[in-house]
Protein backbone atom coordinates (compact mmCIF):
# COMPACT_ATOMS: atom_id res chain seq x y z
CA UNK A 1 0.00 0.00 0.00
CA UNK A 2 1.30 3.41 -0.85
CA UNK A 3 0.73 6.15 1.72
CA UNK A 4 0.34 9.13 -0.59
CA UNK A 5 -0.27 12.71 0.48
CA UNK A 6 -2.56 15.17 -1.26
CA UNK A 7 0.44 17.17 -2.46
CA UNK A 8 1.92 14.06 -4.06
CA UNK A 9 -1.29 13.56 -5.99
CA UNK A 10 -1.33 17.17 -7.05
CA UNK A 11 2.23 16.87 -8.34
CA UNK A 12 1.42 13.77 -10.36
CA UNK A 13 1.88 11.12 -7.65
CA UNK A 14 4.86 9.01 -6.74
CA UNK A 15 6.76 7.80 -9.76
CA UNK A 16 4.73 9.85 -12.26
CA UNK A 17 6.67 10.43 -15.45
CA UNK A 18 6.08 11.67 -18.97
CA UNK A 19 4.27 9.12 -21.09
CA UNK A 20 2.74 7.23 -18.16
CA UNK A 21 -0.94 6.36 -18.37
CA UNK A 22 -2.93 5.66 -15.21
CA UNK A 23 -5.93 3.37 -15.48
CA UNK A 24 -8.54 2.22 -12.97
CA UNK A 25 -12.20 1.34 -12.50
CA UNK A 26 -13.88 3.70 -10.03
CA UNK A 27 -16.52 2.80 -7.46
CA UNK A 28 -19.32 3.31 -10.00
CA UNK A 29 -17.75 0.89 -12.46
CA UNK A 30 -16.39 3.48 -14.87
CA UNK A 31 -12.99 2.82 -16.40
CA UNK A 32 -10.88 5.95 -16.18
CA UNK A 33 -7.52 6.85 -17.67
CA UNK A 34 -5.27 9.85 -17.14
CA UNK A 35 -1.67 10.99 -17.40
CA UNK A 36 -1.39 11.22 -13.60
CA UNK A 37 -2.87 9.40 -10.56
CA UNK A 38 -6.66 9.50 -10.77
CA UNK A 39 -8.36 11.23 -7.77
CA UNK A 40 -11.56 9.19 -8.25
CA UNK A 41 -9.54 5.99 -7.59
CA UNK A 42 -7.65 6.99 -4.47
CA UNK A 43 -9.48 4.17 -2.64
CA UNK A 44 -8.39 1.43 -5.04
CA UNK A 45 -5.48 0.07 -7.03
CA UNK A 46 -4.40 1.85 -10.22
CA UNK A 47 -2.43 0.40 -13.14
CA UNK A 48 0.43 2.43 -14.57
CA UNK A 49 0.89 1.78 -18.28
CA UNK A 50 3.55 2.91 -20.73
CA UNK A 51 2.83 4.41 -24.17
CA UNK A 52 2.45 0.92 -25.67
CA UNK A 53 -0.21 -0.05 -23.15
CA UNK A 54 2.05 -2.47 -21.25
CA UNK A 55 1.68 -2.42 -17.49
CA UNK A 56 4.73 -0.94 -15.79
CA UNK A 57 3.59 -1.19 -12.19
CA UNK A 58 0.61 -0.78 -9.89
CA UNK A 59 -0.15 1.83 -7.27
CA UNK A 60 -1.90 0.93 -4.06
CA UNK A 61 -4.88 2.89 -2.75
CA UNK A 62 -4.40 5.97 -0.61
CA UNK A 63 -5.23 5.45 3.08
CA UNK A 64 -7.22 7.81 5.24
CA UNK A 65 -5.71 8.95 8.54
CA UNK A 66 -7.88 6.44 10.38
CA UNK A 67 -6.88 3.64 8.00
CA UNK A 68 -3.22 4.56 8.40
CA UNK A 69 -3.67 4.34 12.18
CA UNK A 70 -5.18 0.85 11.80
CA UNK A 71 -2.31 -0.26 9.55
CA UNK A 72 0.27 1.16 11.97
CA UNK A 73 -1.39 -0.54 14.94
CA UNK A 74 -1.33 -3.85 13.04
CA UNK A 75 2.33 -3.29 12.14
CA UNK A 76 3.16 -2.67 15.79
CA UNK A 77 1.28 -5.80 16.87
CA UNK A 78 3.16 -7.88 14.32
CA UNK A 79 6.49 -6.37 15.41
CA UNK A 80 5.65 -7.09 19.05
CA UNK A 81 4.74 -10.69 18.19
CA UNK A 82 8.01 -11.15 16.28
CA UNK A 83 9.93 -9.73 19.24
CA UNK A 84 8.03 -12.00 21.64
CA UNK A 85 8.73 -15.05 19.48
CA UNK A 86 12.42 -14.13 19.23
CA UNK A 87 12.64 -13.65 22.99
CA UNK A 88 10.90 -16.99 23.54
CA UNK A 89 13.42 -18.72 21.28
CA UNK A 90 16.28 -17.00 23.10
CA UNK A 91 14.93 -18.14 26.48
CA UNK A 92 14.56 -21.68 25.17
CA UNK A 93 18.19 -21.70 23.98
CA UNK A 94 19.37 -20.42 27.36
CA UNK A 95 17.25 -23.01 29.17
CA UNK A 96 18.42 -25.99 27.13
CA UNK A 97 22.05 -24.86 27.38
CA UNK A 98 21.71 -24.60 31.16
CA UNK A 99 20.03 -28.00 31.42
CA UNK A 100 21.38 -30.26 28.66
CA UNK A 101 19.45 -33.24 30.04
CA UNK A 102 16.97 -34.17 32.78
CA UNK A 103 19.73 -35.32 35.12
CA UNK A 104 21.14 -31.78 35.20
CA UNK A 105 17.67 -30.35 35.79
CA UNK A 106 16.88 -32.84 38.56
CA UNK A 107 20.22 -32.06 40.24
CA UNK A 108 19.50 -28.34 40.34
CA UNK A 109 15.98 -28.96 41.64
CA UNK A 110 17.42 -31.09 44.45
CA UNK A 111 20.00 -28.41 45.28
CA UNK A 112 17.33 -25.69 45.43
CA UNK A 113 15.11 -27.79 47.69
CA UNK A 114 18.06 -28.70 49.91
CA UNK A 115 18.81 -25.01 50.39
CA UNK A 116 15.25 -24.40 51.53
CA UNK A 117 15.48 -27.40 53.85
CA UNK A 118 18.67 -26.02 55.42
CA UNK A 119 16.99 -22.71 56.18
CA UNK A 120 13.95 -24.53 57.56
CA UNK A 121 16.15 -26.70 59.79
CA UNK A 122 17.75 -23.61 61.32
CA UNK A 123 14.33 -22.13 62.03
CA UNK A 124 13.08 -25.41 63.48
CA UNK A 125 16.10 -25.61 65.78
CA UNK A 126 15.28 -22.11 66.97
CA UNK A 127 11.72 -23.29 67.70
CA UNK A 128 13.06 -26.24 69.71
CA UNK A 129 15.35 -23.94 71.70
CA UNK A 130 12.51 -21.57 72.45
CA UNK A 131 10.27 -24.44 73.59
CA UNK A 132 13.00 -25.71 75.89
CA UNK A 133 13.45 -22.27 77.40
CA UNK A 134 9.71 -21.92 77.71
CA UNK A 135 9.53 -25.03 79.89
CA UNK A 136 11.91 -23.39 82.36
CA UNK A 137 9.73 -20.27 82.45
CA UNK A 138 6.60 -22.39 82.88
CA UNK A 139 8.26 -24.13 85.82
CA UNK A 140 8.90 -20.75 87.45
CA UNK A 141 5.38 -19.64 86.66
CA UNK A 142 3.96 -22.74 88.34
CA UNK A 143 4.77 -21.11 91.69
CA UNK A 144 2.23 -18.36 90.83
CA UNK A 145 -0.40 -20.70 89.38
CA UNK A 146 -3.08 -19.65 91.89
CA UNK A 147 -2.55 -15.96 91.19
CA UNK A 148 -0.52 -15.29 87.97
CA UNK A 149 -0.76 -11.54 88.61
CA UNK A 150 1.69 -11.95 91.50
CA UNK A 151 4.36 -13.23 89.13
CA UNK A 152 7.30 -10.81 88.69
CA UNK A 153 7.00 -8.43 85.76
CA UNK A 154 10.32 -9.70 84.38
CA UNK A 155 9.01 -13.27 84.26
CA UNK A 156 5.78 -12.25 82.59
CA UNK A 157 7.68 -10.17 80.04
CA UNK A 158 9.99 -13.10 79.27
CA UNK A 159 6.99 -15.37 78.68
CA UNK A 160 5.39 -12.79 76.36
CA UNK A 161 8.62 -12.41 74.40
CA UNK A 162 8.90 -16.19 74.15
CA UNK A 163 5.37 -16.38 72.75
CA UNK A 164 6.12 -13.74 70.11
CA UNK A 165 9.38 -15.40 69.11
CA UNK A 166 7.72 -18.80 68.82
CA UNK A 167 4.94 -17.44 66.61
CA UNK A 168 7.45 -15.68 64.39
CA UNK A 169 9.54 -18.82 63.90
CA UNK A 170 6.46 -20.94 63.24
CA UNK A 171 5.32 -18.48 60.56
CA UNK A 172 8.78 -18.63 59.02
CA UNK A 173 8.72 -22.44 58.89
CA UNK A 174 5.31 -22.35 57.19
CA UNK A 175 6.66 -19.81 54.68
CA UNK A 176 9.54 -22.15 53.84
CA UNK A 177 7.10 -24.94 53.10
CA UNK A 178 5.35 -22.59 50.69
CA UNK A 179 8.73 -21.75 49.16
CA UNK A 180 9.37 -25.46 48.52
CA UNK A 181 6.07 -25.68 46.67
CA UNK A 182 7.05 -22.67 44.54
CA UNK A 183 10.44 -24.23 43.76
CA UNK A 184 8.78 -27.47 42.64
CA UNK A 185 6.22 -25.60 40.54
CA UNK A 186 9.00 -23.66 38.79
CA UNK A 187 11.01 -26.76 38.02
CA UNK A 188 7.87 -28.63 36.88
CA UNK A 189 7.07 -25.82 34.43
CA UNK A 190 10.66 -25.80 33.15
CA UNK A 191 10.62 -29.57 32.73
CA UNK A 192 7.44 -29.41 30.65
CA UNK A 193 9.15 -26.84 28.41
CA UNK A 194 12.45 -28.71 28.25
CA UNK A 195 11.17 -32.14 27.26
CA UNK A 196 10.15 -31.19 23.68
CA UNK A 197 13.35 -29.15 23.34
CA UNK A 198 15.49 -32.14 24.36
CA UNK A 199 13.53 -34.34 21.95
CA UNK A 200 14.00 -31.85 19.08
CA UNK A 201 17.73 -31.61 19.75
CA UNK A 202 18.10 -35.39 19.94
CA UNK A 203 16.25 -35.75 16.62
CA UNK A 204 18.50 -33.13 15.02
CA UNK A 205 21.63 -34.88 16.29
CA UNK A 206 20.31 -38.18 14.96
CA UNK A 207 19.75 -36.63 11.54
CA UNK A 208 15.97 -36.69 11.74
CA UNK A 209 13.91 -33.67 10.62
CA UNK A 210 13.99 -30.99 13.31
CA UNK A 211 10.52 -30.14 14.60
CA UNK A 212 10.54 -27.29 17.07
CA UNK A 213 7.80 -27.10 19.72
CA UNK A 214 5.03 -24.61 18.90
CA UNK A 215 5.35 -21.10 20.28
CA UNK A 216 3.11 -20.45 23.26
Amino acid sequence: MGLWTASAWADGGPGASAGSVYSCVDRTGRRLTADRPIPECTDREQRVLDQTGAERRRLGPTLTEQERAVVEAQRQREAAERARAAEERRRERVLVNRYPDQAAHDAERAAALAQVDEVTAVAQKRVDDLLRDRKKLDTEMEFYRKDPNKAPMVLRRQIAEQNDALEEQKRFVIAQEAEKRRVNQRFDAELAQLRPLWAARAAAQAGAPLVLPPLR
